[in-house]
């Protein structure tokens, strides 16, 4: 199946330039996307431009991922109702450093002639003066022709207007695609949608001032069936950096897809082939319930994005979490960080001070016990988890009290609970009200110590 027919068969396709088609079915081509620095990570609404490269790599094309360092100094007006604010050039460097870090878990660089490569355009701008800009590219581009672009035309009939930075923005993309044609053989730019204007100011460009030839292909923007905006929540943007968005928090937001979202996203965003969707899609008509597509969805894009250990790590707090069946003892086997991060998302983590030497059984009884469970707040402080033994006494006696999945009886002893790691137990209040608690004689060190182990 060719690059283009990959994308029209999982929804993607948005736009072509006539001859894009034929010519990418005479053999490798060069093309590329380009990436906005304006964070140090990525977040899914960057996924679907991801997912076009690797698919224009696995057809044998080669990849460039453009960051852009020049023109994140300038800010594109495409789809902004105001004029955003420019970065330093040290963030930007810090911006750029993570975001390659993140391409390069998705594309292949070392495939020999259709590697990919990155590229960023301050390095072709940094040297580049304004007056020999404006010479050089500006003289081939009419106002004319940039004003009817709609990001133009949108900005400067509304209230905030338009900089000359903002208006200039296509004129620097278009030298993007002209350098890199140039010293590249760079034939394609590919983007989404609201990029097309942008994009074919570069075909443009490279047409007036050396006569080549250069192509355009854009892809779908993604839209969530309700109205709102893909790839943000109430907690703000999904991010692919696990500690910017937790690898249990990014796995929920593509469980969490309506079957209706689910079917779109599984084309765009994972790697299945069409018999195999096709399958999954049969299976959720026939049930629903069990969320198949959903499932499928999140694993593979949990997989690529956090590898399969983070992967497993997200099941099993969905086992322990929700399987009445799974005991506190299949959690054998994991790292003590792994097994942290298992109960990153517990409402509480608390510690039981005041230990005492092996020979006292002075807190081995389980509501002695749970009294001294509290959190370290600041130096000489200590928040109780429970008010009173009297409350303890009437959650145990109401059935609600549960340790490591087993209900709570007024004569129970802490030793007979299994202590992972010889100091973690796991008590529930309810069904909702979850607290991991670790047994130890220096409370603010363990604390320090969970803190580490979460970052």
């Amino acid at each position: 199946m060719s690059f283009v027919e990959e994308l029209r068969w999982r929804g993607m396709l948005h736009d072509i330039m006539p001859g894009t088609e034929e010519l990418l079915n005479k053999g490798m081509v060069s093309g590329y996307i380009g990436f906005d620095p304006t964070a140090d990570s990525l977040h899914v609404g960057s996924l679907a431009q991801i997912m076009t490269l690797i698919h224009f790599q696995r057809a044998g094309h080669k990849p460039f991922a453009l960051v852009g360092g020049a023109t994140g100094m300038v800010g594109d007006p495409s789809g902004k109702s105001a004029e955003r604010n420019l970065l330093s050039e040290d963030v930007l460097q810090h911006n750029l450093d993570g975001i390659q870090k993140q391409l390069e878990k998705f594309l292949d660089f070392d495939c020999g002639a259709n590697s990919a490569q990155m590229v960023n355009n301050y390095d072709w701008f940094k040297d580049y003066t304004f007056l020999n800009f404006i010479r050089d590219v500006g003289k081939h581009i009419t106002v004319n022709y940039m004003m009817a672009k709609d990001s133009v035309k949108n900005r400067i009939s509304g209230d905030t207007g338009m900089s000359f930075t903002e208006f200039t923005y296509q004129l620097v993309q278009g030298y993007d695609f002209y350098y890199l044609w140039k010293h590249n053989n760079c034939a394609l730019q590919m983007g989404g949608s609201d990029q097309w204007g942008n994009i074919v100011t570069g075909t443009e460009l490279i047409r007036r001032k050396d006569a080549g030839e250069a192509y355009a292909l854009t892809t779908q923007l993604i839209k969530k069936s309700d109205g709102t905006k893909f790839g943000k929540t109430e907690g703000g943007n999904i991010w692919l950096d696990k500690n910017k968005t937790s690898v249990f928090d990014f796995y929920q937001f593509w469980f969490n897809t309506s079957d209706e979202d689910a079917k779109t996203y599984i084309r765009i965003f994972t790697l299945l082939e069409k018999n195999e969707i096709e399958q999954l899609e049969e299976e959720q008509t026939k049930a629903p319930h069990l969320r198949v597509l959903q499932k499928a969805l999140a694993k593979d894009i949990t997989v690529r994005v956090h590898g399969e250990n983070e992967y497993m790590l997200v099941q099993k707090n969905i086992e322990f979490s929700q399987n009445k069946n799974f005991q506190w003892a299949d959690l054998e086997g994991l790292t003590e960080k792994q097994f942290l991060q298992i109960f990153a998302n517990s409402n509480k983590f608390f510690i039981q001070k005041n230990v005492v030497d092996g020979e006292s059984n002075l807190f081995n009884n389980v509501v002695d016990f749970l009294n001294e469970v509290c959190l370290p707040v600041e130096a000489g402080v200590n928040k109780k988890l429970f008010e009173s033994k009297g409350e303890i006494k009437r959650l145990i006696a109401n059935g609600g009290l549960f340790i490591n999945k087993f209900k709570v009886s007024i004569d129970d002893n802490v030793d007979s609970f299994y202590r992972m790691f010889d100091k973690y137990i796991f008590l529930q209040k309810g069904k909702k009200d979850s607290t991991l608690i670790s047994i130890s004689n220096n409370p603010w060190e363990e604390m320090a110590k969970v803190k580490r182990a979460l970052e």
